[in-house]
């Protein structure tokens, strides 16, 4: 009796359910302005073009910006893969789609990565946010900067998901601009776009398009999204032999007819564009890091392998001027430098003395052969009250008799040399990335600068990971150095020379 009653709920549920898939939902995405671009993704060019520049609802193509910041920010070392993050009450009461991430939960950067990209996990894409700059506010900040910087000149953003919010818009024509940014400013990450399924750390996740990325041909991403506001949007990405094209549409009515329609543009994307053309690459755009900070990368040091690092100026302490440093001064022979006024009345008192000699009766003709440094000579001894010059000292030599030589090269000292039994070094252990070795590295020399200072801290790429080391000391300061850095529960040993 009790199974006959259950029947009817279930088939009223049943037929509900049907009802919102197959009418009231695309209905209300039916409102949504349509809006389409296709690009040729190596030249840029566009190929087609409907309604691009209106500005629009994006859902979830917003989680391509959000990626892109995330991308960046590991790039500079705001953060690593690995780097947990703690989920806020606030990201973890997003609503779906998403991962199902609890209040206080620690999750590693890589596996909110991979949620937001497959699945479009609306708690990851605030975390992610959250973890960079700390609140969704300044989150949103950064990426109308990003924005700005990348060519998106119609996109305002005001969350890391897209979840309808006022002002929160943006075009078919710069949502294909971000897409081509992905592709070729990231290639190592671009492959998570066209992953049907990830390892999410809580648990796996499937793509929100795996249709598409399995029935069309070379199709290997990127980003779908949808809200009542915005319809069905794709921005998808798909190549065949050395042609790739990109191609976006905003306001679908349902996913199928989003892939349809997609999946026609693709098509004639490939039938315009040239079999062969040269790739030119978009210009990566400025690096805005965190909080409007700009940023200057200093280059790498090739000598010693050594990557390059990033400095980050505030606009109130970026630097006016570029102060050199002063060149270490050559040793030199002492030399005596006569005043050129001294030398002149010096002639003028002879030429004086050897006409009043001349002048006077009976006076001898002097020697045709008289200097002008004789005849000073005869005057000093004719006036006692003429003051006599001090005799040059031995080792001095004149100006105009030295022998001119080139102006020798001059030496600027930039570094401490590590030779004079500076041979040692220490290493603090073996990690999986270069950026984990040298995040090691910074930390372990904040923390024992009084027997690291001046060392040069390096990364060496072995077969099965990254040494962290540092050189340049001595067999005394190694060994007190790891011995101080053993009691705190780090791990070091002595590197010999050679």
């Amino acid at each position: 009796m009790k199974n006959r009653n259950r029947q009817p709920i279930r088939l009223g549920l049943w037929a509900f359910a049907t009802l919102w898939m197959l009418v009231i939902l695309p209905l209300s995405a039916a409102a949504a302005p349509y809006a389409a671009m296709v690009i040729d993704a190596r030249s840029g060019k566009v190929l087609h073009a409907e309604n691009a520049d209106a500005r629009l609802h994006p859902a979830s193509l917003t989680k391509m910006l959000t990626l892109y910041i995330a991308f960046e920010a590991i790039e500079h070392g705001e953060i690593g893969l690995d780097d947990e993050v703690v989920i806020s009450r606030f990201a973890a009461s997003e609503p779906p789609s998403k991962l199902g991430l609890k209040s206080g939960q620690r999750i590693k950067l890589r596996y909110l990565i991979r949620a937001a990209a497959v699945k479009s996990a609306n708690d990851a894409a605030t975390a992610i946010g959250e973890a960079i700059e700390g609140s969704e506010a300044a989150f949103a900040r950064r990426m109308n900067r990003t924005a700005q910087a990348l060519g998106m000149s119609r996109s305002t953003f005001k969350n890391a998901h897209g979840l309808t919010e006022e002002g929160h818009l943006s075009t078919a024509r710069d949502m294909t601009v971000m897409g081509r940014h992905l592709l070729y400013d990231f290639p190592e990450y671009y492959n998570l776009f066209s992953r049907i399924t990830a390892d999410a750390g809580v648990r796996k996740v499937s793509h929100t398009n795996r249709k598409l990325l399995r029935d069309y041909k070379g199709a290997d991403g990127i980003k779908t999204g949808y809200t009542r506001a915005a319809g069905f949007n794709l921005v998808a990405s798909a190549e065949l032999g050395s042609e790739r094209i990109i191609a976006t549409v905003f306001g679908g009515r349902s996913t199928a007819t989003r892939n349809a329609r997609v999946a026609e543009l693709l098509d004639l994307g490939f039938r315009q564009a040239p079999t062969q053309m040269a790739l030119n690459r978009p210009a990566k755009p400025r690096y805005q890091g965190p909080g409007g900070t700009r940023v200057v990368t200093v280059g790498d040091n090739e000598e010693h392998g050594v990557a390059g690092k990033t400095v980050r100026l505030t606009t109130a302490a970026a630097v006016k001027t570029s102060l050199r440093p002063k060149a270490r001064p050559l040793p030199a022979e002492p030399v005596l430098i006569a005043a050129a006024d001294d030398i002149e009345k010096a002639l003028a008192a002879a030429q004086e003395a050897d006409i009043a000699a001349a002048s006077l009766p009976g006076a001898e003709q002097p020697a045709p052969a008289t200097t002008p440094v004789t005849a000073a000579v005869a005057v000093a001894r004719a006036d006692p009250d003429m003051p006599r010059p001090v005799r040059r000292p031995e080792g001095l030599t004149l100006a105009s008799l030295q022998t001119q030589t080139e102006d020798p090269v001059q030496e600027v000292v930039t570094r401490i040399s590590t030779s004079g039994g500076r041979n040692w070094g220490i290493n603090v252990g073996r990690y999986p990335s270069q950026y984990a070795a040298r995040k090691i590295l910074l930390r372990t020399a904040l923390s024992e600068m009084s027997t690291l200072d001046g060392s040069l801290r390096k990364v060496v790429t072995r077969s099965n990971g990254y040494d962290a080391n540092f050189m340049g000391l001595t067999r005394e300061t190694a060994d007190l150095a790891c011995r101080r850095l053993q009691s705190r529960q780090f791990t070091c040993f002595m590197i010999e020379p050679g």
